[in-house]
């Protein structure tokens, strides 16, 4: 082919989850009333954690983590969402949408680890009660959450170039109502099947090793409270309990999307709501409501 015909997607179409009108109007209701429990859910956890001396336990200390990571992982979508939702303008440029790609996956990744450390955190706390204090001092956690940070970061930065390295000369329609890696790479003009791979192992692996992680700790948790039938025992049973629903609403959905070549299965736009807008304003909820200090803190404030 000649290279002087080649021209380069200047921008992108991103289409929603639906063209019906009064369809549109309910999806931007729903996403707002999410977007706003999402906010106020997590910043309500995040000053009650730094107002109350006596939620300075490092599971409360993750928490505040988790929530201020819910508040950017959201904020990566929704906004633009409702924005275009208003004006009725659904292009994005390339630029901003390599860049809306970067930071979902940049705090989604971070996200997945730290949830992992949140099921070390519980493993330590039932299982190795007496080294806990050493375990999870202060300087640890503050050193596995910069881990988490680094790794959502190299994985992000990896997905991008590859992505960045297609030539995108044809279709410019995202079937989605953000920009994720399924959708784009199938509109590249160029045999993908090496990239849909390592995406696939990079991201797909990501969310499928975390999750086989986290089951594992709470498996190891669920043979402990059997072994010793304690009522402090069955009481953290019962927060592990809520923190494997909180999981599976985000990383079934990502084992599902990305565990797979972007052409083998058909993605379904709304699963992809799932772990972008439902986990993330479900989070509050779950892990609150379990926890007696939490809610009394909460009244307090």
């Amino acid at each position: 082919m000649a290279q002087n015909n080649f021209s380069r997607v200047t921008e992108f179409i991103l289409l929603g989850l639906s063209d019906t009108q009064e369809l549109q109007l309910l999806f931007f209701t729903l996403f707002l009333l999410a977007y706003a429990m999402v906010l106020l859910g997590n910043l309500l956890i995040i000053m009650t954690v730094r107002t109350d001396p006596k939620l300075s336990s490092p599971m409360y200390f993750l928490l505040c983590n988790l929530s201020f990571i819910d508040i950017c992982y959201t904020s990566v979508t929704i906004p633009r969402v409702l924005v275009a939702q208003l004006s009725g303008h659904k292009a994005i440029a390339f630029e901003g949408c390599m860049a809306q790609l970067f930071f979902l996956h940049f705090v989604g990744s971070s996200e997945m680890f730290l949830l992992t450390v949140m099921a070390f955190d519980r493993y330590t706390a039932i299982c190795r009660p007496l080294h806990y204090t050493a375990i999870m001092a202060r300087g640890a956690c503050w050193a596995l959450v910069s881990a988490c940070w680094v790794g959502g970061f190299i994985h992000s930065i990896v997905q991008t170039v590859l992505m960045l390295q297609l030539p995108f000369c044809g279709p410019n329609i995202i079937h989605s109502y953000f920009c994720d890696v399924p959708p784009i790479v199938r509109l590249a003009c160029t045999d993908t099947t090496l990239t849909e791979w390592l995406m696939a192992s990079n991201s797909g692996l990501i969310s499928l090793g975390c999750f086989l992680v986290l089951m594992a700790s709470y498996v190891l948790i669920l043979a402990k409270v059997q072994a010793h039938l304690s009522q402090g025992h069955w009481k953290a049973l019962s927060t592990c309990a809520s923190h494997v629903m909180a999981v599976t609403l985000l990383f079934m959905p990502c084992i599902f999307t990305y565990l797979q070549p972007a052409g083998t299965l058909p993605t379904s736009k709304y699963v992809c709501v799932i772990y972008t807008i439902f986990s993330p304003m479900m989070n509050p909820l779950i892990y609150t409501l379990r926890s007696s200090e939490m809610k009394e803190s909460m009244w307090r404030l």
